[in-house]
């Protein structure tokens, strides 16, 4: 399962045999896999400063964690036809995610904890603006070559009506550089074809006798020459229609095929150029993201834990990995195992139908203990 649940409670004696007798009865029971979460002694501050904290916190939590889904999705929007392998790419400090998280540990160069819990804040907020500020113009600037590939490239896919005709016209299949004559290009049905060699001829005056010549096929029909004086040109692609053979709107341009050609090139060579560092980019900075986030979530424990349990600082963090299967039964040991440290809490919990005013007070889940969740499964882009 991939939801973790970053739980604390206080450090003292009474607390340390609670968390021994929930690791024994998780562990018989295989409710959940646990392991201790390292905060380091970070500054505390006044308690108004936390309080304040404590909502930016939440609002950090969420930005951070939906750049976090940006960039996983947009690698694999990126990686295209290799989606399976997106999940390899997505490491944290070069190893997998929930490795990162079951042996988080402090970065004290990046996020030094001598400085006030604001700093901190300040800088890990930053530092994921930034990354997201970074997302969009990187992102903007593939996907605009990639746009206009798509482009370029639908063009050369549907029938004879609609597609491009650069790669399938030559030079020789035209009468260039005529005063008087011009040569066109008909779709004609595939099961006309009997009737367009009979007729075309005929369809008005001044066409060139045995002029037609088939140069491209597809599943619905064949795509026809035929010159003509160009005086007769829109007689001849009135009776054209009125006898289902469509002429196209073309004209051969050696310079503007050449250009369509080049472009077609240049975008195919710029986007494979641009891949591979862009991918790097979007890896590098996933992983940065991710840390980041992470540490926001320890910030959080921190501030709520001195918040609920007060001073001096005294609480240990665990991080829970629950069984799918026994989310209720593993709520409900949390909650009969911690009930102490907030009865009304527990009570209503255990109770839902109990009326207690003023508990919820937000929309954040609320336990006798601190809780936070980290769900990875947002993660997933398969």
């Amino acid at each position: 399962m991939s939801e973790f649940w970053l739980i604390s409670a206080p450090g003292d004696k009474m607390n340390l045999q609670a968390w021994e007798r929930m690791n024994t009865v998780t562990s018989k029971s295989n409710l959940s896999s646990n392991s201790k979460f390292h905060i380091p002694d970070l500054k505390v501050g006044t308690l108004d400063a936390l309080v304040g904290l404590s909502d930016e916190l939440g609002k950090l939590d969420s930005f951070a964690e939906s750049v976090i889904k940006k960039i996983a999705q947009y690698i694999g929007e990126v990686m295209e036809d290799s989606k399976d392998k997106v999940q390899e790419n997505l490491l944290a400090s070069g190893v997998d995610l929930i490795s990162y998280l079951t042996r988080f540990e402090w970065d004290m160069a990046k996020y030094p904890i001598k400085q006030p819990l604001k700093n901190i804040s300040e800088a890990l907020a930053k530092q994921v603006t930034q990354i997201e500020t970074d997302l969009k113009t990187r992102s903007a600037a593939y996907n605009n070559i990639k746009g206009n590939l798509q482009s370029l490239e639908k063009k050369t896919v549907g029938n004879l009506l609609t597609r491009t005709l650069s790669d399938i016209v030559h030079k020789e299949d035209f009468v260039l550089n005529s005063e008087y004559l011009i040569t066109l290009l008909v779709v004609v049905p595939k099961s006309n074809y009997l009737q367009w060699q009979k007729t075309y001829e005929s369809l008005s005056d001044m066409v060139v006798p045995r002029s037609t010549k088939m140069i491209a096929e597809d599943a619905e029909g064949g795509l026809f020459t035929v010159t003509l004086f160009r005086k007769v040109m829109d007689d001849f692609k009135a009776k054209a229609r009125e006898n289902r053979f469509m002429v196209r709107e073309f004209y051969y341009d050696e310079k503007e095929l050449k250009c369509e050609k080049e472009e077609l090139m240049k975008l195919a060579s710029d986007k494979k150029q641009q891949y591979g560092p862009l991918l790097r980019w979007l890896k590098v900075n996933f992983s940065e993201a991710f840390v980041a986030w992470i540490h926001v979530k320890a910030l959080r424990v921190f501030v709520e834990s001195v918040l609920r349990y007060g001073l001096p600082v005294n609480f240990q963090a665990m991080l829970l990995q629950p069984n799918r299967k026994s989310v209720k039964r593993l709520r409900d040991v949390l909650n009969t195992v911690f009930k102490h440290l907030d009865e009304v809490a527990a009570a209503s919990i255990m109770d839902p139908g109990m009326d207690i005013p003023g508990l919820q007070l937000s929309n954040q889940e609320y336990y006798p203990y601190v809780y936070f969740k980290i769900d990875l499964s947002l993660l997933d882009c398969s």
